[in-house]
């Protein structure tokens, strides 16, 4: 655990519950006051677009309600995200469950309702629970008191929300991040007229639409970054010919950015390219594209200023926990690609930030890894309830406090199923490396269902030497036993999660040919 800005120190937390075990799940007796939960998740926020995290983009970028929550709290700097994308992400959020699990591999599948989720469980423990805001999980929620959702992805403009026994969706007159903030408002103020509502302990997800492509923003800051020259990523010009077969070719590039920006009926007006050359044209689809979507961010934070404002307006702010995430990270430019699913950091990383007075160390940081898997459990955690034998994660909220158990993993495993352009890979993270396999098998179903398979390949970074993930030294004999052990962990992981690819015949062929090479 560090201090921001101070150097490394530990912290004691008195009385901070130990680890919980999985034989049941029950309240702690002695839990005489649980806290509110409030947890904020925005979608594709990359931790390069927030100014708490200090990247290239951090001159430019305005998040000070962000970084007054960090100011206030802890940042986490390897929390990652095992299948980086939208709907599988949000599903192991709820389930602390990985996708083969859950059974939510891709953007087209849909979480069970009778699936146990988080939500459920807080419910049953008295909890009062809502979501509002993005669903995205195309079966409508279950486990919350309350809930108001955009359908499907909804609109930026005026969104149309569906809400928990009603049969008409409504129309809201507003930009959507405006008035999903006022709709969780709503429901807090509502709790405190009621007596038995008020006394009862909540957890709130409001979950912004916002970052999502295609990037509308707010009429107030459409003249916000106009004279700015955004800097650019050093990756954003990467020579990928140090990549594998497997990864080189593919992706959502910049290039690919700027022919949708040319079309005339492009949502924030189309990009003028006349006369530019290929650098030239990629630049400004870089500036354009960047100028959108930081627009987008502002109005993430504006709003979440207004919720801790009114978690202190209220008094609840010393006793709600409050968490600040994305369901995965996002390219911005970086190897030159736009999206998500890759197994590279920027998509990987997920921002978190958390913030509970007296217990989590203000102006702190911590690198455990932490994966989207075990946010379920934490919120149990704080909730003084055990997780069920479902969970394949665990709580993190000792590390939150500077207490981090000595027997925290220290590899993730990653899976990407949805094979569509972005070949499907799985992998192992460790602090020091990465290891990806880009098998190229289309094995979830739906989107890849008519998608050809893609060349394996193997790639390797050193993330001590090489954080930007420039070169790949898999085959770089300097690394061979790093390897070896990395394909050991890799296959340890996979057997601990239960993700087996004996059950993939086309995948144990082509991991029978490539896996040694």
């Amino acid at each position: 655990m560090k201090t921001l800005g101070a150097g490394t120190v530990s912290f004691m937390v008195p009385g901070l519950p130990k680890a919980f075990g999985v034989d049941a799940i029950r309240r702690r007796a002695d839990d005489k006051k649980r806290p509110n939960i409030l947890f904020i998740m925005s979608d594709d926020h990359s931790t390069n677009a927030l100014g708490a995290y200090a990247s290239l983009l951090s001159e430019v970028v305005r998040t000070p309600h962000l970084d007054r929550l960090a100011a206030d709290g802890v940042r986490l700097d390897n929390c990652f995200c095992t299948n980086s994308i939208c709907v599988p992400s949000r599903a192991s959020i709820l389930t602390g469950q990985y996708s083969h699990m859950n059974g939510v591999y891709s953007l087209h599948h849909s979480l069970d309702r009778d699936r146990q989720n988080v939500a459920k469980l807080l419910s049953a423990a008295g909890y009062e629970t809502a979501v509002i805001g993005k669903w995205h999980l195309k079966s409508d929620p279950a486990g919350f008191d309350h809930w108001n959702i955009l359908p499907g992805q909804g609109r930026y403009h005026d969104p149309e929300m569906k809400e928990k026994g009603k049969s008409e969706r409504q129309i809201h007159e507003g930009f959507s991040t405006d008035v999903i903030t006022d709709l969780s408002i709503e429901w807090l103020e509502e709790r405190d007229l009621l007596e038995e509502r008020g006394d009862r302990p909540f957890c709130l997800m409001t979950h912004y639409k916002n970052c999502h492509a295609p990037w509308h923003y707010a009429e107030r800051h459409a003249s916000l970054f106009e004279e700015t020259k955004i800097p650019e990523p050093a990756s954003l010009w990467e020579d990928k010919r140090h990549r594998s077969d497997g990864s080189r070719e593919y992706g959502f590039t910049m290039e690919t950015m700027a022919e949708r920006m040319e079309k005339a009926n492009y949502p924030t007006g189309p990009l003028d390219t006349d006369g530019l050359d290929g650098s030239e044209r990629k630049r400004a689809a870089y500036q354009k594209f960047l100028k959108d979507y930081l627009r987008c961010v502002t109005a993430i934070d504006e709003n979440v200023g207004r919720l801790l404002d009114f978690l202190d307006e209220r008094g609840l702010a010393e006793s709600t926990v409050v968490i600040y995430t994305s369901d995965q990270g996002y390219f911005l430019g970086e190897h030159d690609y736009i999206d998500k699913r890759w197994m590279f950091e920027e998509s990987l990383r997920m921002p978190f930030i958390a913030r509970y007075p007296g217990e989590i160390p203000a102006r702190s940081t911590n690198d455990d890894i932490i994966t989207n898997v075990d946010f379920a459990e934490t919120l149990l955690d704080y909730a003084g309830l055990e997780r069920p034998p479902s969970m394949q994660g665990r709580s993190f909220r000792a590390n939150l406090s500077g207490r981090t158990p000595p027997d925290w993993p220290r590899s993730m495993y990653y899976h990407y199923w949805q094979h569509c352009n972005r070949p499907a890979h799985y992998g192992v993270r460790t602090q020091k490396h990465k290891l990806i396999f880009f098998h190229g098998v289309p094995l979830e179903g739906k989107a890849s269902k008519n998608q050809p398979p893609t060349k394996p390949g193997w790639e390797l970074y050193d993330l001590e030497k090489d954080p930007l993930e420039l070169k790949n030294v898999y085959n770089d004999p300097a690394y061979s036993e790093t390897v070896k052990r990395l394909k050991e962990e890799l296959l340890r992981l996979k057997n601990e999660v239960g993700d087996h690819d004996e059950k993939h015949p086309a995948l144990m062929k082509v991991r029978e040919k490539f896996w040694n090479r």
